[in-house]
């Protein structure tokens, strides 16, 4: 990777002006140090604003906006030279389950895309009318109609979200520095009990009336001795289900195949291959401080005008990628990513599958480094991700048809341009967790819990990605992904952006809140951390007039200035079939005999989703309409008793569902082909009905899904065998 040249810091891009004298400061490579570097700066006086924002995020843009459009004064420190976050960090994707709980400037800002792409100009390698997936999926459903009336648009490539969140920087006349981090010794300045002044390591001190932290890694909340969390909670902890060790669970992004993880195949005294952790999970449910997997989202084109080919890092070791090598040889074929198509031909890329771009076990010691530790690890991220696209597209070992598809795809020339076109932030997950007076958990995301004081909604589902890959029984397994859905958007406590009265009283933490692990892994969505920005931005103002903490402001009138600014405090809609479950339609509860999408086998590449309610189980898979003809899906069912038969299919329904799915039944010498239209709503229940069959006892009836020539998206949920009537 090539290294960039020294940048001096920006000193409030919009308009203060500095003078100068001669100190040290630290330059950031996308956020994280990498050299020291002589710069000037005027730090001889403390700049004092109504509200000090640390953290260039997406919820740090919000918050800061908001404030200045409420005639507060306001600066916006960020770490690095680039803002946005994983916004403009290469998640073009939105995830969020459902768009009908993003309002405010969230919302504004997909209502800001939609207006960017609805201009000739923005369509440089692309065709605006080339829709579908090559234009990018809408995600998930969007049944608000907004008081603005405005369309939005939740795809889009990173530099136009980093050009729309400085427009509306510049617009609100926020005043922002850039290439400034906090002394993590001695930079943050309390008083009883409330914070007075920040300082970077710079030497800049910032003083403020109200602190927010929007950074990922929470720096400023620690730094102000405000307790937090990293890792897992017990089960225990909250009485939960899904939090701790969670090995039962981890049935997605898992080895498919028996690989076997010594350096001398079957030889345990031989060590572990690299990339495989010693020691087993302890049980399910136990705590630990382990963090899930990081990557790079990436941003790649088949365009051969705008495609570079996969980057070999200079320290490339070819043994470092032999489990993924094993893994391919064992007859894994999937094709381990998940590329999702933006606008210009260009992707927003994420990991899939049990060896992929999550560098799983790399990332423990992050959430609590200092610098130095966290480019480190920063660093070893760049180096694992760039080697392990570089072997699948050039190893011989590859099988040849997925070598063919990492060679189509490559890094996009007008992306990342002052980065060698590598995202410029690590997809942080999740860092430290604050602890506050209300800790949101899995019962809220359930629906079991309703915070009565809501600033906003979550949507997503339970998410987390995989925590640590073992050894155990002469193969290599992953452990800590579960993905659990089926419930409606729910509310976010006020009080879990806010710390305990004791620890600080003029401090908001809006992306690392009060959640445990599994909750978090829900809330953590881009647009939520939005949301919750400038929900906290009111609050923060709201407090400033009254004179008092953040803990005791009046939440009645909160409320009100946050409905008015329209933010979405209630869900009202349609609520999900999994009702309050956590789980979408239980497949325990259904009437005869039952396969859902887990025990299915699966050719070719599929995703895994819950993003539309009425799913059986944890969710459903999907094809992401590519790759037509070379993917199916089959599901055996044994019958116990002969018998006539009814073969019903589950599936979610959308417009961009495919109207033509083949369906193959095959029992005994028999066989009957079918066409489900999955556009259509299936019954109440969820299922529609496929066809009838007259099987004898102990018979299996397999039913084969398959992609070939369909016009959309293609659904697999679950299949159920009832007595016919």
């Amino acid at each position: 990777m090539t290294c960039l040249p020294h940048r001096q810091p920006t000193w409030n891009t919009f308009g203060i002006s500095a003078g100068l004298v001669l100190i040290s400061a630290a330059w950031w490579f996308d956020g994280r140090t990498v050299a020291a570097a002589e710069v000037r700066r005027d730090v001889a006086a403390t700049r004092n604003f109504d509200v000090v924002v640390y953290g260039g995020t997406s919820g740090g843009v919000a918050t800061a906006v908001q404030v200045s459009r409420m005639g507060r004064s306001v600066v916006l420190i960020e770490p690095g030279r680039h803002i946005g976050g994983l916004t403009s960090g290469g998640l073009g994707a939105t995830d969020i389950g459902n768009k009908g709980a993003i309002g405010g400037i969230s919302r504004e800002f997909f209502e800001r895309i939609h207006a960017h792409y609805s201009k000739p100009e923005a369509w440089t390698w692309q065709k605006p009318t080339d829709t579908g997936n090559l234009a990018g999926q809408e995600r998930g459903n969007d049944p608000l109609v907004s008081k603005t009336g405005r369309p939005t648009k939740w795809t889009f490539e990173p530099h136009v979200a980093e050009k729309i969140f400085r427009e509306m920087l510049a617009e609100a006349k926020v005043q922002l520095i850039d290439n400034e981090r906090l002394d993590l010794n001695a930079g943050v300045t309390k008083r009883e009990g409330r914070i007075v002044s920040i300082r970077m390591e710079s030497g800049l001190t910032l003083a403020g009336r109200m602190f927010i932290d929007a950074s990922y890694e929470g720096d400023l909340m620690a730094k102000a001795v405000v307790s937090y969390h990293v890792g897992r909670e017990a089960n225990a902890t909250y009485g939960e289900t899904l939090n701790g060790v969670q090995v039962k669970n981890s049935i997605h992004h898992q080895f498919i195949k028996a690989v076997d993880p010594f350096v001398k195949p079957g030889d345990p005294a031989s060590a572990l291959l690299p990339l495989v952790q010693p020691g087993v999970p302890e049980p399910d449910g136990t705590g630990d401080r382990r963090v899930q997997a990081y990557n790079f989202r990436m941003c790649t084109t088949d365009v051969p005008a705008n495609r570079r080919p996969w980057p070999k890092p200079a320290d490339y070791d070819e043994r470092r990628y032999e489990l993924l090598l094993r893994n391919c040889e064992a007859g894994d074929t999937r094709i381990p990513w998940n590329p999702i198509f933006m606008p210009n031909r260009k992707t927003d890329t994420n990991n899939n599958f049990a060896i992929s771009t999550d560098h799983i076990g790399a990332n423990y010691d992050y959430p609590d480094g200092d610098y130095a530790t966290r480019e480190r690890i920063f660093r070893d991220h760049v180096s694992y991700q760039q080697g392990l696209l570089w072997t699948l597209a050039n190893h011989p070992r590859v099988p040849e048809k997925i070598r063919e598809h990492f060679q189509r795809l490559g890094l996009a020339k007008d992306e990342f341009v002052d980065h060698d076109n590598w995202p410029h932030q690590i997809y942080v997950r999740e860092a430290r967790r604050m602890v506050s007076d209300y800790v949101m958990t899995q019962h809220n995301c359930q629906g079991r819990i309703v915070a009565e004081d809501s600033v906003g909604l979550a949507a997503y589902t339970m998410d987390s990605h995989n925590i640590q890959r073992y050894a155990r029984d002469g193969r290599v397994w992953n452990e800590g992904d579960v993905q659990v859905g089926g419930f409606s958007p729910y509310p976010i406590s006020y009080r879990s952006i806010v710390p305990k009265a004791s620890e600080c009283g003029n401090l908001f933490v809006p992306v690392c809140l009060a959640a445990s692990h599994i909750a978090y892994g829900s809330i953590r969505m881009e647009p939520v951390f939005m949301v919750l920005g400038q929900s906290s931005a009111i609050a923060a103002v709201f407090a400033i007039e009254s004179g008092t903490s953040v803990q005791r402001v009046d939440y009645a009138k909160l409320r009100e200035r946050l409905l008015a600014d329209n933010q979405i405090l209630d869900w009202t809609g349609q609520k999900s079939a999994g009702g309050g479950g956590g789980f979408g339609i239980d497949p325990k509860k259904l009437a005869g005999l039952v396969v859902d999408d887990d025990a299915a086998e699966f050719v070719g590449e599929w995703a895994s989703s819950s993003a539309t309610a009425g799913y059986v189980g944890t969710g459903y898979r999907h094809d992401s309409d590519a790759g037509k003809g070379d993917k199916s899906a089959k599901f055996t069912v044994k019958v116990p008793t002969a018998g006539k038969y009814e073969v019903r299919l589950s599936h979610t329904a959308n417009p961009n569902r495919a109207t033509n799915v083949p369906v193959l039944i095959e029992f005994g010498n028999q066989h009957q082909s079918h066409s489900v239209n999955q556009r259509q709503p299936p019954g109440n229940d969820g299922f529609r009905s496929v066809g009838t069959i007259d099987a004898t006892a102990g018979q299996e009836v397999r039913i084969t899904v398959s992609t070939k020539d369909t016009d959309g998206h293609v659904i697999v949920d679950a299949v159920q065998l009832v007595p016919s009537k």
